[in-house]
């Protein structure tokens, strides 16, 4: 079996010397990391590929320890992890959900400011895990510190914040507008919120009026060698362009 989910951290070799791929991190990328994967190992069916969900914070401190070869980070390395190597192969933004049933109009930035920090009590708040890279971009689009945040519940991955704001008409979350847009589509029952008086599509993400942004990253130790350099390389290529597209994300390059 070439690729498999693992819940435990395992120190790896170096790639020189391995036919495995150890990727680890954010939860928004792991599915479409699964993707490109598959479709790599009909390309090298000699390379085992792993990945490992948990966050982008997790991700990083598994490459770091050198428990991964390659972390998933869903937004750009921050100005102190530069000493890391990173390139954005996809852009994606943070989408503000509610349930279909819910009467919420649009929200302006001081009413996003009020119901995250706890201001605004006729919602259930509902957050990403701490550590989460969705967590620290909605902090950083609101201009507040990640302690000001006063969620009701905190959960780790988007499907899962969707699938409790889908049971719970006063809910509201954030979550990948990809997601959100495939979750919707597949009938579940959340809509997506405009901020700032800008649709949260895909569409105004590729034309870049959309302000809540990031790019997804993959990052390594070091500048890749050997399989891990050959895996950069497929996933900056236009073979993962119909990947992206699937999972309704914008390629960083497009």
């Amino acid at each position: 079996m070439g690729f498999v989910f693992v819940a435990d951290a395992v120190s790896v070799p170096p790639l020189l010397h391995s036919a495995r791929l150890h990727i680890a991190g954010s939860t928004t990328m792991g599915p479409l990391l699964r993707e490109i994967a598959a479709k790599y190992r009909l390309l090298h069916p000699e390379v085992a590929i792993e990945v490992e969900l948990g966050g982008s914070l997790r991700g990083l401190e598994e490459v770091r320890a050198g428990h991964a070869h390659i972390a998933m980070l869903s937004r750009a390395l921050a100005p102190g992890e530069h000493d890391l190597y990173g390139i954005p192969i996809a852009r994606d933004g943070l989408g503000v959900v509610v349930h279909t049933e819910n009467p919420m109009e649009p929200l302006d930035f001081e009413q996003l400011q009020a119901i995250f920090s706890g201001r605004m009590d006729a919602f259930h708040v509902v957050a990403a895990q701490p550590g989460s890279a969705s967590n620290a971009l909605l902090a950083r689009f609101l201009r507040q510190p990640l302690d000001t945040f006063k969620p009701n519940a905190a959960v780790e991955s988007d499907i899962e914040r969707m699938a409790v704001v889908a049971s719970c008409e006063n809910a509201i979350s954030f979550v990948s507008i990809g997601a959100a847009e495939r979750a919707i589509a597949q009938g579940v029952s959340i809509r997506l919120l405009p901020v700032s008086g800008v649709s949260a599509c895909m569409a105004n993400i590729r034309n870049g009026s959309y302000p809540i942004c990031r790019s997804l990253t993959l990052v390594s130790k070091e500048p890749p060698l050997g399989i891990a350099r050959s895996f950069f390389a497929f996933c900056l290529s236009a073979q993962v362009n119909g990947i992206l597209s699937a999972f309704d994300f914008v390629p960083y390059l497009d």
